[in-house]
Parts: C-alpha cells; structure tokens; sequence
C-alpha cells in the first residue's frame, strides 16, 4: 500500500470518527442515549469478541466432520454448539467457506469493514484500508503475494464480500502433520488472517 493510500485512508477514518462524535453529540443533547451508556454496551460486545472464539471454530471443524458439515450449511446455528452468540450485537448472518486443495477463500468489506468481530476480534487496520478493499476483488492472487501467500495458478480463489447483514469466515485447510494433535493444540495453531484468508494456516 502505498504512502498516498495510507494518508488517504487515515483522513477517511479521521472523517468517520469526528461525524460519529457529532452523532453522539447531538443524541446526547436530545436526551436520547448518554455517551457512557454506548461506551459500556461496546465494551461489554468486545469483552467477548476474540480471535480465540474463532479458532475454536476451526479447530472444531477439523476434528469432527459432522460439526464441519453444519458449519458449512449454517454457521450462525453451528457456533452456537461451542456457546458463541452472533446475535448479541446485532443479527447477522453467519457464512462459513471452507479452503481446499483446488479452492481458496478470501474474505473483504468493500463498502466499510464488515467483518464477524466475535469470531475475529477487532479488525486489523489494513482490513479496513481502501487499498485492501479495492484490490482484494479485482486482484485477489497480488494481494495475496503481499501477505506472502503464493498459490498455484491451478487454485481458484473465491471473493466473499461482507456486508452488514452477512459475515464470513474461512476455515483454512488442515496442516499435514496434525493428526495426532488434540483440539485445543489445533486451535494454537490457527490465525486471524487465516480465517481472513490472507494467510495459510
């Protein structure tokens, strides 16, 4: 990414936090929400928003092929077996994509930075950058080598786009070499950017 692009996306993000302050502001002085009230219910969400629930999810997938199978049919009822609750902030729909050999999964947010922040925790900046969401549809392979991922001309790669009503989360290819592994020693071995698919796992 470039200096310009970098300088660019931190006016954007400059520009979106000085309208949400306004915001606050003015539903502050019209007596309808209070500052701290909003600032609790953030740190309540994020108090249980964390990468650790979605490498749960993965680890999961990996060792028991029935959970994968509900998880790729329906992931919002799936993550709620290991207790998680997508809904607590506000409904979303839930997609899991699953990385094979002749397949990859890249996930983006085109419009702002949707992402499944109780699954992954808080997005990383480069996720939200204007480079990023531009460049991740039309070249998702140059993207990719950015983050030092090289794929075999053979591998489709799949663009998920989030949106506000639908999140979605990779569930990276299992390493070779990790079938003696227990659950939780397969969930160290998950990343953010894996389930982001800027990364293998």
């Amino acid at each position: 990414m470039s200096s310009l692009e970098h300088a660019h996306d931190h006016e954007r993000s400059a520009a979106v936090s000085n309208r949400v302050k306004r915001l606050v502001a003015e539903l502050e002085r019209r007596n309808l929400v209070r500052e701290s009230a909003l600032d609790g219910i953030v740190e309540d969400f994020l108090l249980r928003a964390s990468p650790a629930n979605g490498k749960r999810v993965v680890a999961r997938a990996w060792t028991d092929a029935a959970f994968k199978a509900r998880l790729l049919e329906g992931a919002s009822e799936a993550v709620t077996e290991l207790g998680i609750d997508m809904s607590h902030w506000a409904p979303v729909k839930l997609r899991a994509v699953a990385n094979t050999e002749q397949r990859h999964n890249l996930v983006v947010c085109t419009l702002c930075s949707c992402y499944p922040i109780a699954l992954l925790g808080p997005s990383p900046p480069w996720y939200k950058s204007e480079a990023y969401r531009s460049r991740a549809v039309r070249d998702p392979r140059g993207v990719l080598a950015e983050f030092d991922v090289t794929l075999a001309p053979s591998v489709d790669i799949d663009v998920w786009d989030s949106t506000a009503e639908t999140r979605y989360l990779v569930v990276p290819a299992r390493p070779s070499g990790t079938e003696g592994l227990s659950e939780d020693e397969l969930t160290a071995l998950v990343t953010r950017n894996g389930m982001i698919g800027t990364a293998l796992v």
